[in-house]
């Protein structure tokens, strides 16, 4: 506790944190699952601390191991991390800094710590503790496999007795398995927090008119920083120049930039500033900016574990914040065509299936969408959250079963190998070349639909495809019925409920929702705001001159506090929580006379 409240400028653990640290300080291995934003790097940074030698990071990604260094040496920690850009002359001191023990924590990637060179140096050292950050990356079934992660499991051999945690905020119960038999922890406790992020408002639309359906998202939260995810490198660059020319900052991440390109996109999103940054998966693994107020999905994710990740870079300060997801057929169909040509084992290609059909369930469900993510981890949400889409505005939903055999019907007559518009054509009785050369206006489904609107059919489709009852027949599109789950559709055995709003025309950006601007100053008094801002303009100038991102100095929740505080001495200063001694000693006066600068401004 007084590691936590010194250095860290804490009064008290949150959740599972106190439990984690006793346990890892106290020798024992854990495994630690616990959402973004819910403090797992204090996990093991304050058993580094408080046990003897120095601790040991194993992390992905050099944007994540700077990010971190550059907070804990704000905090008066002496960290470093190891990677393939540091300079000569940079990376000469940091071996020369591990040589003569004045590191507390040491960042490394999995390649680099089981190098010869770098293991050999290791070895030679106390090491206090190993961390393993985003420890889903060892898992086979882990959205984000890392090959490289898998020969961690030597580290037991390399680094007799010290304890090991391992942390992730994705993983679902079999990937927990393989986490603790892939880095060989039979004995470790499993700590498990609660993934539910009340902060966050989940929503998913049906795609029409992306572009409209975008900005309507964006729009409401002009001024912040937001993040839309795209399938494909082409589309990020697209969606960027669109969203550019419609007067929103926006910038283009994604694997085939030069790594230029991506430090100055990186630097750009850490900066503070307001931001629309459009990315493939390749970016937000270790970003930490904590105001991200929107996260897009312009394509739906392989798995409910990467689409948990992907929306978890939202609201890591705990403000209301937007998800919103844009799905449609062509998404559903094209990921199934693509699981079943991959040539991963049957086994593998299994547990994927089911991991791509509970997203797509996720897409079309009728109930707390909160609630139905959580049960992909294994959690039960005892009542609904009350704030996802689904919960302030419930889909209506109406009998669909004699729309859905006319569908399927007329995917089988035409012989399932045709895409949906040529199906929902026949269906309407619209005449067309294709149709008349292939015969099948004369067929008994033509015009049997034409009651039904482009816009219905196409909520069908997408629909039966959720459920499971249509797939694509082939790599052109064409439709083709899943026998099992059609038949009995087709025989009238079962019914088939469908949604109301799924079926409607949503290029206005679907259901309606207010414009939000969810602000840390935003219920603070009039004076408070002044010093609000006031203290953020110190702070960008502070983080510029330094050439770190804004948040590493203070939080917007602490400035938020000593807004309302108005410390006006040190001593003061020292107890608003989020100020250690370090930031104190390095912060205190010029927080102090920006407040004096407010006051006499009045």
């Amino acid at each position: 506790m007084d590691v936590l409240k010194t250095v860290f400028g804490f009064p008290a653990f949150r959740g599972l944190q106190g439990d984690a640290v006793a346990r890892v300080t106290a020798g024992a291995d854990t495994l630690v699952l616990m959402p973004t934003g819910g403090g797992k790097s204090v996990c093991y940074q304050i058993p580094a601390l408080c046990r003897r030698g120095m601790g040991l990071v194993v992390s992905p990604l050099i944007a994540l191991m700077d990010d971190q260094v550059a907070a804990l040496r704000q905090l008066g920690v002496n960290a470093a991390a190891l990677h393939s850009e540091l300079g000569e002359d940079e990376a000469f001191q940091i071996r020369a800094d591990l040589a003569d023990g004045r590191l507390d924590i040491l960042y490394v990637s999995p390649e680099r710590l089981l190098s010869p060179g770098t293991l050999d140096r290791l070895t030679r050292q106390s090491i206090s503790v190993i961390a393993i950050d985003e420890a889903h990356c060892i898992s086979a079934w882990g959205h984000e496999f890392r090959p490289e992660y898998r020969a961690l499991e030597s580290l037991p051999r390399n680094f007799p007795g010290v304890p090991r945690i391992a942390l992730t905020a994705t993983a679902d119960p079999r990937t927990r398995d393989d986490i603790l038999a892939a880095l060989a922890m039979p004995h470790a406790e499993v700590l498990s927090a609660s993934f539910h992020r009340p902060n966050l408002i989940i929503s998913a639309r049906p795609k029409g008119g992306e572009t409209k359906q975008l900005i309507a998202a964006l729009d409401r939260r002009r001024g912040d920083a937001s993040i839309v995810y795209c399938g494909s490198r082409a589309r990020t660059e697209r969606t960027a120049a669109t969203l550019r020319d419609k007067g929103f900052p926006a910038c283009a991440y994604h694997a085939g930039l030069s790594p230029q390109e991506k430090r100055a996109a990186l630097h750009r999103f850490r900066s503070g500033e307001p931001i629309v940054m459009v990315a493939t998966i390749a970016f937000g693994m270790g970003i930490d900016r904590p105001d991200v107020r929107a996260v897009v999905h312009l394509d739906m994710p392989s798995s409910a574990e990467a689409y948990y990740q992907q929306i978890g870079r939202a609201g890591r300060d705990g403000l209301p914040s937007d998800t919103l997801l844009l799905y449609g057929g062509e998404d559903m169909t094209r990921a199934r065509y693509w699981l079943d040509q991959s040539a991963a084992p049957e086994s593998e290609k299994r547990v994927m299936r089911g991991r791509l059909e509970a997203m797509i369930a996720l897409t079309e469900t009728t109930s707390c969408r909160t609630r139905a993510l959580l049960a992909c981890f294994g959690e039960v949400l005892p009542e609904p959250c009350g704030h996802c889409d689904n919960c302030r505005s419930p889909a209506p939903t109406f009998d669909g079963t004699e729309a859905a055999r006319k569908l399927l019907s007329a995917v089988y007559r035409t012989g399932q190998r045709f895409g949906a518009l040529h199906v929902i054509s026949v269906l309407r009785g619209k005449a067309s070349d294709s149709a008349s050369r292939n015969g099948h206006d004369k067929l008994s489904v033509w015009g049997i639909g034409k009651d039904g609107s482009e816009t219905f059919w196409r909520g069908v489709v997408r629909q039966l495809i959720a459920r499971g009852a249509l797939r694509m027949g082939d790599e052109h599109g064409g439709l083709a019925l899943n026998d099992e789950v059609a038949r009995p559709i087709l025989r009238g055995d079962e019914s088939v409920m469908l949604r109301e709003d799924a079926i409607e025309a949503e290029t206005a950006g679907g259901r309606k929702a207010e414009r939000r601007n969810d602000s840390p100053a935003d219920d603070l008094p009039e004076e408070a705001r002044r010093i609000f801002d006031a203290l953020k303009l110190w702070r960008r100038a502070e983080a510029r001159e330094q050439e770190i991102p804004p948040y590493v100095i203070f939080h917007d929740a602490t400035l938020r506090d000593i807004a309302l505080e108005q410390p006006g001495s040190l001593a003061e200063l020292g107890r608003v929580k989020g100020v250690g001694g370090s930031k104190l000693d390095r912060y205190g006066e010029a927080v102090l006379r920006t407040l004096l600068d407010v006051g006499r401004a009045a």
